[in-house]
């Protein structure tokens, strides 16, 4: 800002007086610090040296010593700040740019400017504001309780085949390797990605998926609140709903054309990025919620940057866990989860908008019109469920089927985890296998095999 702008800019806040982005002092004094801090940790503002708190200029005479003085104020600030100085006849205006290293601290404490006043910071205050710039990172931290016979085996197993990692050194090894075990032990990210019950260490792990009768929440089809871990989670989430969606199926000549009410492609990504950028501290509960008319996903994960960014800009909240993700099919670390939300939405002729609240929410719309709504997904999920998704089941016990053959020792959860179903329609699907005499269970549900009748 140039000289001219400062000085027509400091008549007009002569009127306006002190407030949230400007503070009036007549002399440089002990508390100048805090002022540079508190709004290095709010949005910034400009501190007009040689005006009282009445918004009378008093002037001051500006030195080469004052200056030097102020400069080492900012300097000593924890991390120092940088401050721009512009004089204005016999007025100094000092302008400090919003932090990008909060919270910032001086000698007196950690400050916050709050309205007229720069009020000093608790420590609740101050522990919210580095989590929320990502200087405190909940994935980052070592899980201090974490019992290592609580380690899952097979999802370390699982997660190397997904990241394609050989399983050729030692387990600790690769962990370390991964950034999730350290000297200290083993990470939150680590207890959320390869332990047995992440819940028993991290209140937040679970997710919910609700299928409602309804677009108001009253009538519930169907609960499920599980905890398997991150890749779990996020397979458990997108089977529910896949299996929730009705499709429509246009058969031309010999190829057969799906018309999903929703991509798979938009609440698959929307699924992933809930899991990987959920606040944990927070101790909330990811939902995923099918209503009769739209979906909505959402997590207690506020922005880390101006809204005016969104879709534009990529920051993690949980970078181990985006990481983890990251060496899968699952994400990309490009940042580009948004747009291809939104694109394959506009694609499929849904309507998605986002909402910035009380927490995330990603809400996608039927892509059936009007007053069709009602007839279209009744007659689709009947038409479905009589006649199409007879094909879709057949072909998925001939999966299971296959995978039996291939091993006769297959238990249901593995079953469901290759065929990214619920272990519900697993079992639906056993039963319906025995009741036609195509496959029997020999022996107890542990120990025990499969045998192929016909």
């Amino acid at each position: 800002m140039h000289k001219k702008e400062y000085t027509y800019k400091l008549q007009n806040e002569l009127e306006l007086g002190e407030g949230q982005f400007i503070e009036f002092k007549e002399t440089l004094d002990k508390s100048f610090a805090k002022e540079i801090v508190a709004f290095a940790n709010a949005s910034g503002g400009i501190i007009y040296l040689g005006i009282t708190d009445q918004s009378t200029v008093k002037g001051i005479e500006v030195t080469n010593k004052l200056k030097s003085q102020i400069q080492d104020m900012a300097r000593n600030c924890d991390p120092p700040v940088a401050v721009l100085l512009t004089r204005i006849n016999n007025v100094l205006a000092i302008e400090v740019k919003e932090g990008v290293n909060k919270p910032y601290s001086c000698s007196s404490g950690f400050f916050m400017r709050m309205g007229t006043n720069s009020q000093k910071m608790n420590r609740d205050e101050i522990l919210s504001l580095a989590i929320k710039t990502g200087k405190i990172r909940y994935d980052e931290q070592i899980c201090t309780d974490f019992d290592w016979k609580d380690f899952d085996d097979e999802k370390f197993e699982y997660y190397l085949k997904l990241a394609g990692i050989s399983n050729n050194m030692p387990r600790a090894e690769i962990l370390k390797n991964l950034r999730v075990l350290t000297s200290g032990g083993m990470t939150n990210a680590g207890v959320l990605y390869f332990s047995k019950e992440p819940y028993k260490y991290i209140i937040s792990s679970k997710i919910r998926c609700i299928h409602f009768n309804d677009d108001i929440r009253v009538d519930i089809l169907d609960k499920k609140e599980v905890d398997r871990g991150i890749i779990g989670n996020i397979e458990f989430a997108i089977a529910y709903l896949k299996e929730r969606i009705p499709v429509r199926f246009e058969i031309k000549s010999l190829k057969r054309d799906e018309f999903p009410e929703y991509p798979i492609e938009a609440y698959r990504e929307a699924i992933v990025n809930a899991v990987i950028h959920f606040d944990y501290f927070l101790g909330d509960t990811i939902a995923i919620e099918k209503l009769k008319s739209s979906i909505i996903i959402n997590n207690k994960g506020e922005l880390l940057f101006p809204e005016s960014d969104f879709g534009k800009r990529s920051e993690a909240r949980n970078r181990l866990l985006v990481d983890l993700l990251a060496r899968t099919d699952f994400m990309e670390k490009a940042g580009t989860g948004i747009k291809r939300v939104t694109d394959a939405c506009n694609a499929n002729g849904n309507k998605c908008t986002f909402n910035f609240s009380d927490a995330f929410w990603v809400t996608m719309k039927s892509n059936v019109i009007g007053k069709d709504v009602e007839k279209v997904v009744d007659n689709v999920t009947d038409n479905v469920t009589d006649n199409v998704t007879d094909n879709v089941t057949g072909s998925r016990r001939n999966q299971i089927i296959r995978l039996i053959q291939e091993n006769n020792q297959i238990t249901l959860t593995q079953l469901a985890k290759k065929l990214s179903v619920t272990k519900m329609t697993i079992v639906r699907d056993i039963a319906r296998l025995k009741a036609d005499n195509i496959i029997e269970r020999i022996g107890p549900a542990k120990g025990g095999h499969w045998k192929i009748i016909k």
